[in-house]
């Protein structure tokens, strides 16, 4: 599982470089902004409103992808 406060803190300190992405496993995201800056900064204002949203998504696959080995 992830966490949201383990996801914002790498965004705040080290968002222009994509850190917040590399540890939600979205490796494209993460390279994107560690070329461009954060996307020149506007990647990194706007990651502050999508983090929490991402967390919550890859935790249900998470959660499902459990659900389903424990079915099996």
């Amino acid at each position: 599982m992830k966490s949201k406060g383990v996801a914002f803190a790498l965004w705040f300190f080290l968002g222009l470089i994509g850190a917040e992405w590399f540890y939600l496993g979205k490796t494209g995201k993460g390279l994107l902004h560690l070329f461009t800056c954060g996307l020149f900064g506007i990647g990194w204002i706007l990651s502050a409103f999508k983090i929490g949203k991402e967390v919550e998504v890859i935790n249900a696959r998470i959660t499902n992808a459990a659900a389903k080995l424990n079915n099996n």
